[in-house]
């Protein structure tokens, strides 16, 4: 009992710091969009963050952790049941680490996460009705599917005989899904007016308050420690310590790689690449932070940030407008650390590294074929971009009827 009282309470501690880092998000948005979309971006992340923990207690975690009860055998869909199950949460039993309680908390706060990735991602030019319609199917249901597949143990944990996918805590399960479903968002909803010239050139729209988003993101490097911490799953001293530390060198190493290969393209040292590789680096650790060594942790929080600013580059080309870099964090990003398991991680090898290449993909067309229709059937019905007029008005009068800031005039 003593060591579940421990374990539990450490659990809560960590849930509690992933429900930190929504305001990051929140912050890391605000700062890099422009003033009169402030209210706007504050609603989106309430939203998600309120309704993923309804809808995750409701139909969430029932789909994610099916236990026996399957539509599709095999591991590939189950359901057992609306609502949290009292009787489970009465036997203490349950798990030796924690209870039913907790165990809900702590997945409920990485649902919502998924959806803030697509937050930001869309900003400034979506109808709030159809996000939060696609976020709410996205949330409720793609990401408890995907993630089953694996936590729930579904097929992705023994996808071959004797090797299974490893996501230590969601660099593909939480990360790349929720990019995925940027991705397709970004690409069916077009740019802002004004990010390409008539050329197609890429356009800078500076962000209203970059201090605001420098203390998001390192508000969110602290929620990482529950986020990777807490995947242990247990106050074990040993394997939590190594976490937080892989955690933490990466996110270093990935904010370095980013400022200097950045600079090194650019002539310039920028700082919001240089905050968002640390987040890069976080994302890429993620899959297997208890793996890692120090020196495999650095490599790959380096190679992480250089990533997130290829990019950046990369989006720029395809002429996908993603505000805050979203897509270059947590979809490639999460992509390379997911595949980094089977180049550094304890079982390395072309076995295991096809396995974890396998995943990779059977989630991205999962989720990607999952947006298109979600996105595609949200448009048709309630459309999905504001007016131009609403765009260069501003979202928060257009959306919300208020500015944010009432003491300053609306630039």
């Amino acid at each position: 009992m003593e060591l579940l009282t421990t374990n539990n309470i450490w659990m809560m501690l960590c849930a509690a710091l992933v429900f930190f880092m929504h305001l990051g998000f929140s912050f890391l948005e605000i700062g890099l969009t422009r003033q009169k979309n402030t209210i706007n971006i504050l609603f989106k992340n309430f939203f998600i963050i309120t309704m993923g923990l309804i809808m995750y207690c409701l139909i969430g975690f029932s789909l994610m952790y099916p236990g026996d009860f399957n539509i599709i055998g095999g591991g590939y869909l189950g359901f057992a049941g609306i609502g949290l199950d009292l009787a489970v949460a009465a036997d203490l039993s349950y798990n030796q680490g924690y209870t039913y309680w907790t165990d809900f908390l702590f997945q409920g706060m990485f649902a919502a996460t998924a959806g803030t990735i697509i937050s930001g991602a869309v900003a400034e030019r979506i109808k709030i009705n159809s996000f939060m319609l696609i976020v709410l199917v996205y949330v409720s249901i793609v990401y408890p599917i995907v993630g089953s597949w694996q936590w729930g143990l579904g097929f992705l944990s023994t996808l071959t005989d004797d090797i299974g996918f490893y996501d230590f805590a969601g660099s593909t399960l939480v990360h790349s899904v929720g990019g995925w479903g940027a991705l397709v968002i970004i690409y069916i909803l077009g740019a802002r007016k004004g990010k390409f010239d008539i050329n197609g050139k890429p356009q800078a729209i500076p962000g209203s308050n970059i201090p605001l988003s420098a203390a998001g993101v390192l508000i969110l490097w602290l929620g990482w420690f529950g986020f990777n911490g807490g995947s242990v799953l247990s106050a074990d001293p040993a394997n939590t310590s190594l976490v937080l530390v892989t955690t933490c060198l990466a996110a270093a190493a990935g904010g370095l790689g980013a400022a200097f290969f950045s600079g090194l393209l650019y002539r310039n040292l920028d700082l919001t690449m240089f905050m968002n590789g640390v987040l890069g680096g976080l994302v890429a650790i993620t899959a297997g932070a208890d793996q890692m060594s120090p020196n495999e942790a650095i490599m790959i929080g380096v190679i992480g940030g250089i990533i997130v600013v290829l990019g950046v580059s990369l989006l720029d080309k395809a002429k996908l407008d993603d505000p805050v870099g979203a897509i270059p964090v947590h979809l490639f990003s999460g992509i390379w650390g997911t595949l980094a398991v089977g180049i550094f991680g304890a079982s390395k090898g072309l076995d295991q590294f096809i396995v974890q290449l396998a995943s990779v993909g059977i989630v991205g067309v999962f989720c990607v074929i999952s947006t298109i229709v979600i996105t595609l059937l949200v448009k048709s019905t309630v459309g999905l971009r504001v007016t131009e007029r609403e765009e260069m008005e501003g979202l928060d009068i257009a959306e919300h009827g208020t500015g944010a800031y009432a003491d300053f005039a609306m630039k």
